[in-house]
């Protein structure tokens, strides 16, 4: 999922705190490490779709995570003294995002072809873009608004509505990326204020309390020793990449890292085609060529242009 999803965060502003030192190395190798195990959550959550509801799933990665996160602030004290909350209404805003997006985003994973899934999630930059403008003020050039225009286009020849069935899982990869684009654009601030490891287990938390209710007492225990290994590997998985993403942006430019983001496709595919027998079909591939070209030049044309600041701030 967007997992998902990788929005180009150097367009959020922070108002309240200063801009860290950028060190573009250092948030490509946290690109990398988001892209394999984003990768290796993909298939393992349709793994355990196999068997388990979406829902019941999302609980269980939420539950696994939230251990393992538990246990390493239990026993380690300089973790305990990051924990910090100092902005707790948006910690709630964003958890409740992550944990919508997160839902939306296995729902997807576990009805539809990974490769076409995947393609659509890559929607959330474009997303990101709209609401920096709309959240923010901050104003987009005609060229950035032509290429957000062609990203939809590709999202709409991938979704191809009218020449076939519409399916639910396509419309909620969509729901996926804007919703997780909305809590990226929250994810500097926080993790400026309050850390990423305390961005991070807020949204946890949050995602377990709104889907406990959704689950009910309806939770029914793996049956095979396969399943079990997935699960674990969502739970840890998506610790990692939440982490990881957080640090990757940052740490480096967004018009560096989103080529390294879009490899995810390649793992994901391939892992789909001998594990699934998955083969993504003209559309797919067309619809992916647009939409990852609109958003790799949305983030370079937003690099360009602080470069072009920088240059005239400087002395």
């Amino acid at each position: 999922m967007p997992t998902p999803y990788d929005a180009p965060l150097d367009s959020i502003k922070d108002t309240t705190h200063p801009v860290e030192e950028r060190d573009n190395l250092r948030g490509i190798i946290w690109m990398l490490v988001s892209v394999i195990v984003a990768s290796i959550m993909t298939i393992a959550v349709r793994l355990v779709s196999l068997e388990l509801d979406s829902t019941q799933v999302v609980l269980y990665r939420s539950v696994i995570a939230l251990i393992f996160v538990g246990v390493g602030i239990i026993l380690a004290t300089p973790l305990r003294k990051k924990l910090s909350f100092t902005k707790p209404y948006q910690h709630i805003i964003r958890g409740a995002l992550v944990a919508i997006a997160t839902h939306f985003g296995f729902y997807t994973i576990a009805t539809i072809p990974l490769a076409t899934a995947t393609v659509l999630f890559f929607t959330a930059p474009i997303f990101a873009t709209l609401l920096s403008v709309l959240i923010h003020k901050e104003t987009i050039g005609m060229r950035r608004l032509m290429a957000i225009f062609a990203g939809f286009l590709g999202a709409i020849v991938v979704l191809r509505p009218g020449f076939g069935a519409l399916e639910l899982g396509m419309l909620t990869a969509v729901g996926s990326s804007l919703t997780f684009a909305a809590a990226l654009t929250m994810s500097r601030n926080l993790a400026q204020a309050d850390g990423p490891l305390s961005t991070y287990l807020s949204s946890i938390i949050i995602t377990t309390l709104l889907t406990i209710p959704i689950v009910g007492t309806d939770l029914p225990a793996p049956q095979s020793v396969t399943v079990w290994v997935a699960i674990i590997l969502v739970g840890l998985t998506s610790m990692v990449r939440g982490i990881a993403d957080i640090q990757a942006y940052r740490h480096a430019e967004a018009g560096i890292l989103a080529p390294v983001a879009y490899t995810r496709l390649v793992f994901i595919g391939i892992a789909a085609y001998f594990m699934f027998g998955e083969k993504p079909d003209w559309q797919t591939v067309l619809g992916a060529v647009i939409i990852i070209g609109s958003t790799l030049y949305i983030a370079q044309r937003e690099a360009a242009l602080k470069k072009r600041v920088k240059v005239k701030q400087s002395p």
